[in-house]
């Protein structure tokens, strides 16, 4: 409800434009709409997941959609622009935002200010999805009211309301979120890891490292950063902060996932047997080596999150039979060399599909056989075919989604529904 979030008359009147209607987009513009804001929202995409979006948004009040293009006629006059996280600096609505001195925050900045509840949030490359999902079980099992959202699925803004204080907040954030923060300051801030990515939208290695340490600057002397001992580029962010820093390793036989969740959760009071018991429950997340089916003694294992090439490597090395990858989709700057030992040893062929499917083959064509498909059920079927019992087909793209498909989401249901296409097929 309104009145449980904090200062949430702010909002009241402010006309308040929003960049890019998927998700997040659509969950601010009804947050924003029920806090009495006048609300515009713009994307210059006509597909089916923004038209159903703004068929959505038309039933509620003081609420203006332009779809199908940007133009800054509509962006101009607004006092605050929220951008969605897909939306680069170099896009249109964005260089007009600046031209006319309209104030750019993100979504998560937007939930935050009006968050009563305890925020964790989560970053790094990898493994964001199964922490935050971790530390919203551990909390929940202490008998916590706790809401796990962010990047994770489940956008911030769309939870805000149901929020008490007292209650917690385990949230995903990605880079791209963090961007356009202004004031978001999260209780307990961890970055789990840092790796080659998002080098299609950064130009190198620091800049993205810079979009990642915004999760700790505003944190003060009361809050807590929670960073991994054995990633070099992350040791020394500790003299970065004011906020107390703990470290976190994989050992005593943790994952380093495990580690980094038992250690938020010694910060929070969560008792480490607790903590140890739902790890052994725990089966894992949707589209993160997921096992879909097994057909003929072939497993075939959802991977479908993994969007970098360090994202494959660490679910090949936590898979022990041989493999039939299937990989590709859009570029995201990969540096695909860094796979071929590994693909030595575990892959004994690939099955390419997407946009970078050339540069994956120039790669690693000379390190395995590899073969390309038109679309994921073919990619399956060939998979299928390749593969002896005791095998496992792994799709494990290392690349973005959005060549054919609306998200990773959509292409792990894709590949599951190819599976079990390919599953009645054998009755």
């Amino acid at each position: 409800m309104i009145e449980s979030m904090k200062n949430p008359g702010y909002w009241k009147d402010k006309r308040v434009c929003i960049i890019g209607l998927a998700r997040s987009g659509l969950a601010c513009a009804g947050l924003l709409s029920e806090l009495g804001a006048c609300v515009s929202v713009t994307d210059d995409q006509r597909n089916h997941t923004t038209v159903t979006n703004a068929e959505h948004l038309k039933s509620q009040k003081n609420i203006k959609i332009e779809l199908g293009q940007h133009s800054p006629g509509f962006i101009k006059g607004h006092d605050l622009i929220i951008v969605s996280p897909g939306v680069p600096d170099s896009a249109g609505a964005i260089i007009w935002a600046k031209q006319f001195g309209i104030p750019l925050i993100s979504e998560i900045e937007l939930a935050g200010s009006l968050c009563p509840a305890t925020v964790i949030a989560v970053t790094g490359t990898n493994g964001k999805t199964t922490v935050t999902t971790l530390i919203g079980k551990i909390l929940e099992a202490r008998g916590e009211k706790v809401f796990v959202c962010g990047n994770i699925g489940t956008p911030f803004s769309q939870e805000v309301p149901k929020m008490r204080d007292g209650d917690f907040v385990s949230l995903e954030v990605s880079s791209f979120q963090l961007e356009k923060i202004v004031t978001f300051k999260p209780k307990i801030s961890a970055i789990l890891n840092f790796s080659r990515n998002h080098l299609d939208r950064y130009k190198d290695m620091s800049e993205y490292l810079e979009a990642k340490k915004r999760i700790f600057m505003n944190q003060d002397h009361s809050d807590y950063l929670v960073l991994n001992s054995e990633d070099p580029h992350l040791r020394k962010l500790g003299q970065d902060t004011p906020a107390k820093v703990v470290y976190f390793s994989a050992k005593d036989g943790l994952n380093p996932n495990q580690a980094a969740v038992l250690t938020v959760g010694s910060l929070l009071g969560v008792e480490r047997d607790l903590s140890l018991k739902i790890f052994r429950e725990f089966k894992g997340v949707e589209h993160r080596l997921e096992l879909v089916a097994e057909i003929d003694g072939v497993k075939f294992i959802n991977d479908s999150k993994a969007t970098t090439v360090d994202s494959t490597i660490w679910a090949l090395e936590n898979i022990t039979q041989p493999v039939i990858l299937i990989a590709g989709g859009r570029e995201k700057g990969n540096d695909y060399q860094l796979i071929a030992g590994l693909m030595q040893k575990k892959v004994k062929e690939l099955i390419l599909i997407g946009e970078a499917k050339e540069r994956i083959k120039a790669a690693l064509g000379g390190v395995l056989p590899a073969q390309e498909a038109v679309n994921l059920e073919e990619a399956v079927n060939k998979a299928y075919l390749k593969a002896d019992a005791g095998c496992c087909v792994l799709f494990s793209p290392m690349c973005k989604s959005f060549d054919m498909f609306s998200d990773y989401e959509h292409r792990g249901r894709s590949f599951k529904q190819a599976v079990y296409a390919l599953t009645k097929s054998r009755v």
